[in-house]
């Protein structure tokens, strides 16, 4: 049995929805505990990457629950700093953008198909995952904190297809034709996450690709209870009652919750602020039969 160590979350931060631009990045680094230099390097770019997938948890409870995503700028930071939730890839790569060209990165936004569990030739699915493309120094970096379980801890270079090591699993970005194909090994075998399109987007195709994973029936999100959360030690998913913990040292923990042990986890786990109307979805989710 894994012993899960109790979460250390970060001083609190102020709640207001609309603070000054000014105050944007003090408030953005108090909630991932981030005090390091605000300065557009390789260097920055990691350290943000790592510190925010570690304490802001990846996570989709209000589409689950019918409250509806709003991925506007003030709303994004409103719930994901001042009311320290977490998100999905809209909500933090939204955010992780905003920062990062706050401090002055060149960063633009992707939008990406995702194929994670997917066969090769499964039909093409819609274009709903944000990432974030750094150039540094005329070399483009994938700078991803919103793909759940199995988000790059990283930043991994656009322009190379060799296995980019991390500190979990290695990645590779493979080029066909004007899409990159984003990969990652895990348990010895290559699993790809997604496709991108090489052309930043307007941003009604991000409306449009929230609209679909937030509302529509056929998204797993409005039916599934997911949160994900990777620090430095170990990647933390859970999928409806089914808690999977994977070490860096190799050793992976299967376990499956009650409703209580649940609303626990998200809260000591997953840091986040249980809401009294989600226990409905909890209960839901810890009857759940997981395949796979």
């Amino acid at each position: 049995m894994l012993h899960y160590p109790a979460a250390t979350p970060s001083d609190p931060v102020e709640s207001d929805t609309e603070a000054p631009a000014e105050a944007f990045l003090p408030r953005y680094f108090a909630r991932i505990g981030y005090k390091g230099p605000a300065a557009p390097t390789f260097d920055v770019l990691a350290a943000l990457q790592a510190a925010h997938i570690a304490a802001i948890p990846f996570e989709a409870i209000d589409a689950l629950t019918g409250a509806g995503i709003d991925i506007g700028a003030d709303a994004i930071a409103a719930k994901l700093i001042g009311q320290r939730r977490g998100g999905y890839c809209f909500e933090q790569n939204g955010l992780f953008l905003r920062a990062l060209q706050a401090i002055g990165f060149e960063a633009e936004g992707l939008l990406g198909r995702v194929r994670w569990m997917l066969p090769d030739d499964a039909p093409p699915t819609p274009r709903t995952h944000m990432v974030v493309r750094v150039t540094l120094d005329g070399r483009p970096w994938l700078a991803d904190v919103g793909f759940g379980a199995a988000v790059p801890p990283a930043p991994l270079a656009m322009d190379s297809e060799e296995a980019q090591p991390t500190r979990h699993e290695s990645y590779r970005i493979v080029r066909h034709g004007d899409a990159w194909q984003v990969a990652a090994s895990i348990e010895g075998e290559w699993r790809t996450l997604y496709r991108l399109d090489h052309v930043s987007p307007p941003a009604i195709d991000y409306e449009l690709g929230n609209w679909y994973t937030s509302a529509h029936p056929d998204s797993h999100f409005r039916h599934q209870l997911i949160a994900a959360r990777t620090t430095a030690e170990a990647r933390y998913g859970l999928r409806d009652n089914r808690l999977t913990t994977r070490l860096t040292d190799g050793r992976i923990d299967r376990r499956y919750l009650t409703a209580d042990e649940i609303e626990r986890a998200l809260s000591e786990i997953f840091l986040l602020p249980v809401q009294r109307h989600w226990r409905g979805a909890i209960e839901r989710a810890a009857t759940a039969e997981i395949a796979g």
